[in-house]
């Protein structure tokens, strides 16, 4: 590649990090938060643990593997909800 385009002492360096979603436990923030508060509302405010633990992990489970095969699936989903509808059906 010809690097006659670059001008010396305006590199920027680039983190990685910049360009990722950030992530709480492999899910964006904002989802596992609401999770967790589900969770804990399932379990502790209504009283049924059974119920609100499994759903809780399960729900990780699957936004773990979803964020893992596209980092910007939610916001992706988000942006696709949010669109109006074009055709009436």
């Amino acid at each position: 590649m010809d690097d006659s385009h670059d001008i010396p002492g305006y590199e920027v360096p680039f983190h990685n990090s910049l360009a990722e979603p950030m992530t709480f436990a492999g899910v964006p923030r904002t989802f596992a938060i609401i999770n967790a508060v589900m969770t804990a509302e399932l379990s502790l405010g209504l009283g049924v643990p059974w119920l609100g633990i499994p759903a809780g992990v399960a729900l990780h489970v699957i936004a773990y593997t979803l964020t893992k095969r596209d980092p910007h699936f939610f916001a992706t989903l988000n942006r696709h909800l949010r669109q109006k509808p074009y055709w009436d059906a």
